[in-house]
């Protein structure tokens, strides 16, 4: 052992909980006092590896990565920390290097302050398992304080982010509290002022981008004085547009609670369902009207048509009506003529399967319908069902509900059980791996043993764990359902007087239009034609209807 050469690699790490614990824990004292333990022992310090504001409840640091190739290549064979906690939190991956890989690399680890040193065999390394178990405690239990405090602040209606939205700054006197930024306000309004007025997300954003607008993250770091290192092109982007028009800040409401960790030991945050979010209202000065933001938001309910034909004339129904039979889209077509009596001019247009115009009788029979008699089909489809939702609104979306649902809802009980069964296996598994190493330190169980179960277990957990966030899309997609349902109730119950149709109705309400092959009864003509609502789709059979007839 005498001619053994020490080369040490230093590691340090401060975490954002830490630094309110003062200067003791610091980097720059942690390294003096390593360095200084280094020197004494008269050892070659390789290099010092540091992560300055990371939590120790998971191992994938840059530095202690790094550390950790460096110990693999033989580049150092002693690391030194201040105490177990600076390494890690995470008992669990702690036992796995400083008790299989840093001796089978024969790497030696030191932590100076819980009096910890694998290089020497006298069972004082005995008490190690024992301090990380406590470490792991301290980090669940701080965690939890966290949270709790976080979601007290956002129940208040606090702001709880890093850093302001665009247009806002943080209150002086109340760094929870948002004040309007004069600065970078304007920006604001004229991004949703363009937006209202019917332009898109992505030539919001190159207009931006050519009037030399600086994007919010910039501006962030600008003001601060560095450069931006998240973004390489600095330019505005069609989702940054859209993500600032769908925040609620800029009505005065705060929404919080977005996104969460799968637990304490994960740093990756999922989103939460809507139902989880915390929404408060009337928390600062609003930037935008609540005229304007809905405005935006009935824009974002419509769908983009097709410019006019080009004899141009441009049907309303363009883009919505469907062959019912082979599910190709219904071409316009116009024919004028004369009034061979007055000598007027006159207009007749009608659909007609796009598919019977392509291919002929082979694809698909003709399908016509005449637009004047679709226009009023439609309309009064829409006034029945508004004055339906008016009559008794509970009692139809119970209805639509229980129709929409029936595959649906054994599809969401199928996910949630998988959700259930995947997140419990997840806390099941992570005691069994706890259990395994308590009695592993307690002797208890022998170190072969230990070795393939906790690689076991290990596995499945993490399998597991990589499940549960499809698994909550899924039960988040399905509850969004039962939401379309009330949206869609909302938007058609101030349409039970209507009298006409325009384009902006039709792209509130109406997905598609799908129109059967008419029949003949004699001198009846019989044509079947089901309007699929946005949000809800066909639901002739919710309201008991079957259909409507052209004669």
């Amino acid at each position: 052992m005498a001619d053994t050469t020490y080369n040490v690699g230093i590691y340090c790490r401060l975490s954002n909980d830490d630094e309110r614990e003062g200067e003791s824990v610091s980097i720059e004292n942690q390294k003096l006092l390593l360095q200084q333990y280094v020197r004494d022992r008269g050892w070659n310090e390789v290099d010092v590896y540091i992560d300055d504001g990371f939590s120790g409840t998971n191992f994938q640091r840059p530095g202690v990565q790094r550390l950790i190739e460096d110990a693999k290549a033989k580049r150092i064979n002693v690391i030194i920390v201040k105490d177990l906690s600076r390494f890690g939190r995470n008992y669990i991956e702690f036992g796995q290097y400083t008790d299989y890989l840093f001796p089978s690399i024969g790497c030696r680890f030191i932590a100076l302050n819980n009096g910890i040193d694998t290089g020497v065999k006298d069972g004082s390394n005995d008490v190690m398992c024992f301090l990380n178990l406590f470490n792991e405690f301290y980090s669940r239990d701080t965690s939890k304080k966290v949270k709790a405090v976080k979601k007290a602040c956002a129940e208040s209606g606090k702001f709880n982010g890093n850093r302001p939205p665009l247009g806002y700054k943080r209150d002086p006197a109340d760094k929870h509290h948002l004040l309007i930024d004069e600065d970078t306000a304007p920006i604001v309004r004229r991004i949703f002022s363009l937006r209202a007025s019917g332009m898109t997300f992505r030539g919001i954003a190159t207009m931006l981008n050519e009037d030399g607008v600086p994007a919010p993250g910039d501006l962030h770091y600008k003001r601060n004085g560095v450069a931006n290192p998240r973004r390489v092109n600095h330019k505005w982007s069609e989702s940054t547009v859209q993500v600032l028009l769908r925040n609620e800040v800029y009505i005065g409401n705060m929404v919080q609670g977005k996104f969460g960790t799968l637990s304490y030991k994960s740093r990756k945050l999922v989103a939460k369902p809507e139902e989880e979010w915390i929404r408060v209202e009337g928390t600062h000065e609003p930037i935008i009207s609540r005229e304007v933001w809905d405005t935006v938001v009935s824009i974002g309910l419509k769908k983009v048509r097709k410019p006019a034909t080009a004899n141009g004339v441009r049907s309303i129904f363009v883009g919505l009506v469907y062959c019912a039979d082979c599910g190709f889209k219904m071409q316009n077509q116009v024919k004028n003529y004369t009034y061979k009596r007055t000598g007027e001019p006159g207009r007749l247009s009608y659909f007609i399967c796009g598919s019977y115009m392509r291919s002929g009788k082979s694809a698909c029979t003709i399908h016509t319908i005449d637009e004047a008699a679709l226009h009023q089909i439609v309309l009064e489809d829409i006034r029945a069902k508004a004055q339906c939702v008016a009559y008794d609104r509970d009692r139809l979306l119970a209805q639509i509900t229980r129709m929409k649902d029936k595959e649906q809802q054994s599809r969401r009980v199928s996910y949630e059980q998988e959700l259930r069964l995947a997140t419990a296996r997840v806390a099941e598994l992570e005691r069994l791996m706890q259990n395994l190493y308590e009695d592993k330190c307690t002797g208890v169980v022998p170190q072969t043993v230990f070795q393939t179960l906790m690689q076991k277990y290990e596995a499945e957990r993490a399998q597991k764990a990589a499940s549960v966030p499809e698994l909550e899309r899924r039960v988040r997609e399905q509850l969004e359902h039962r939401q379309d349902v009330e949206r869609w109730a909302d938007i058609i119950r101030q349409y039970t007087e209507i009298t006409e149709l325009d384009e902006s109705i039709l792209f509130e309400l109406v997905d598609r239009i799908e129109v059967s092959e008419p029949l003949r009864r004699g001198r009846t003509r019989i044509q079947d034609v089901k309007v699929r609502y946005r949000y809800v789709g066909f639901i002739d059979d919710a309201m008991a209807e079957e259909g409507r007839k052209i004669v």
